[in-house]
């Protein structure tokens, strides 16, 4: 394993270097975590640090916690840095996602970072899904292959017309592609119209979240508490004004390093990490999931047809 570390810290200073993810450097320094977001739930449960750079969520008995963006987006690269709930955090959901809704519309678009919480020893879970026009159901899980609770890590979203990448610490965990070559600019199953809110919580999920419900949320060991650092956007912001229509970045206009080829798809050394990542560390993909999709999905066909051109 300490091959594959080194493999992958090259991997990242090769592609810092060559800039594909310059969207992944720090926010300016003299802006504040608040700059950004707006507590969505009981303000008392969110504390900062000094230099107001650190968030920390507390879920307790009595309820959880999020934020949200003041902006919303349409395409670019989102990353943030969290350090997960230590220690004995099964029945505990930490997210970290983008949604068109503030309030989970029936209609919503949707790209979510979902950490599900596990025993003592245990390894984390994370869980991926794409909501499109309401409807999700596109989960894959994987386990992570370092203790998201030892330290910050950085978890990063990709979103451009030709797919949507979600990285962490610069790794590529998962691909979903569009066909944007069809009638309307893609595949049925892609969101691309609505821009979207970043958010994050933490709730009690122990209905589902560890062992499928099994495992419950134990309130001696509360609070539970999530923490966040260096929020960068690199995308295109979408007017507060409803009637101000969509910027100039919201078409494929190719003047952003998000909507450049170099980010309509993995390079050698990223489809090496994510076959890395899916003989090692996938636990779930919904593409595999003949009970649910006895024919699997169109963007299914889309990836496998993306891995064996590459």
């Amino acid at each position: 394993m300490g091959s594959r570390r080194r493999h992958l810290a090259a991997v990242a200073a090769l592609l810092l270097c060559c800039g594909l993810l310059r969207g992944a450097s720090a926010a300016p320094a003299a802006s504040s975590f608040g700059d950004n977001f707006e507590i969505t739930g009981a303000e008392d449960h969110v504390k900062t640090s000094a230099d107001g750079q650190t968030w920390y969520l507390y879920l307790d008995n009595k309820t959880g916690v999020g934020f949200q963006t003041k902006e919303r987006y349409l395409f670019g690269w989102f990353s943030m840095k969290l350090k997960l709930v230590g220690n004995d955090s099964a029945g505990v959901v930490t997210a970290y996602y983008m949604c068109s809704d503030v309030d989970a519309a029936p209609q919503r678009d949707e790209l979510d970072f979902e950490f599900l919480g596990n025993r003592t020893g245990q390894p984390y879970i994370i869980q991926t899904n794409v909501y499109h026009n309401g409807v999700g159901g596109r989960e894959m899980r994987h386990s992570l292959w370092f203790d998201p609770t030892a330290d910050f890590h950085t978890y990063a979203i990709l979103w451009n017309t030709k797919h949507i990448v979600f990285f962490v610490d610069k790794v590529p965990i998962r691909v979903y592609p569009n066909d944007a070559s069809k009638p309307g600019g893609g595949s049925g199953f892609f969101p691309a119209g609505k821009p979207m809110y970043i958010f994050s919580s933490i709730w009690n999920a122990d209905d589902w979240a560890t062992r499928g419900g099994l495992e419950k949320t134990d309130w001696a060991k509360a609070p539970f508490v999530s923490s966040y650092r260096d929020f960068a956007a690199d995308a295109c912001a979408w007017p507060a004004e409803s009637g101000s229509g969509a910027p100039a970045c919201a078409a494929a206009t190719g003047d952003s390093w998000w909507d450049q080829p170099p980010a309509w798809a993995l390079d050698e050394a990223q489809r090496m990490d994510n076959a890395w990542v899916a003989r090692n560390v996938l636990i779930y993909d919904y593409c595999d999931d003949r009970k649910r999709f006895p024919a699997p999905p169109e963007e299914c066909a889309l990836r496998n047809a993306a891995g064996s051109s590459s």
